[in-house]
């Protein structure tokens, strides 16, 4: 049996602040400007697309609990977006990162009006598109304002591919995770979690349990020794990711 190493202590915590800081100044490059959407229905929201706006939805994240004691209807708004607007925020800020990254969002009364119905701090949790063209359909976002806590899928980033001794020696990187699932609370939430594999030989490992985050951050995983990535001999290289 193959001799499993753990490599532990690839990510630190200045360089988890080092990467808050980062993602809040790039959140505040684009507040979000929104107006309200009085009509629901398909017919309603392919109107609103033609119009060069995207149907969006925001809300408490409690209120997609599975226990009905705990939603809340509050503070819920149907509204729409720019299209141009979260197009250029897309191509900043790059597709996987979009939904770990709180935005300023301004609700105004109508297009181009200069009176503010409700303001605050948003993170976008699903981006709805069209199957074949891929178009943005809609956007859903939860309020997240300091203070509340959120559950946030943060993306996995590899770095070190260059230098890893394992891949250098013909091995293959098998990334079993591309996101960890965190506790978070919302002026904490990373926009990525880096991975260090430069030092990983054929067989290391990094596990859930090696990641260093800001100590505010809470893990929901039911098991921290699975593994996050592999680097595996070259035979083995096209498998398939190992679910939690």
């Amino acid at each position: 049996m193959a001799h499993w190493r753990s490599a532990a202590g690839h990510l630190r915590t200045l360089e988890a602040n080092r990467q808050y800081l980062s993602a809040l100044r790039r959140s505040h490059y684009h507040t979000i400007q929104a107006i309200p959407r009085e009509c629901t229905g398909s017919k309603v929201a392919a109107r609103d697309r033609m119009q060069g706006r995207i149907p969006a939805v925001v809300f408490f994240q409690s209120l997609l609990d599975k226990n009905s004691d705990t939603r809340s209807t509050s503070r819920k708004h149907l509204l729409t977006v720019e299209k141009k607007q979260i197009k250029a925020v897309l191509n900043e800020i790059e597709v996987p990162f979009f939904c770990s990254t709180r935005f300023p969002l301004q609700i105004r009364a109508g297009s181009g009006s200069t009176h503010l119905l409700e303001t605050g701090t948003v993170l976008p949790i699903k981006i709805h598109r069209d199957e074949e063209s891929g178009n943005i359909l809609n956007l859903v976002f939860v309020w997240a304002e300091d203070g509340t806590e959120l559950k946030v899928d943060v993306p996995v980033v590899f770095k070190g591919e260059d230098v890893c001794p394992g891949l250098q020696k013909g091995g293959v990187l098998n990334k079993i995770r591309t996101s960890l699932k965190y506790l978070c609370p919302s002026e904490h939430i990373p926009s990525k979690i880096e991975v260090d594999i430069s030092k990983l030989d054929i067989e290391d490992k990094i596990f859930m349990r090696d990641i260093e985050v800001h100590p505010s951050l809470k893990l929901l995983s039911k098991n921290e020794n699975m593994p996050i990535c592999k680097i595996v001999p070259t035979s083995l290289g096209n498998q398939a990711p190992v679910a939690e």
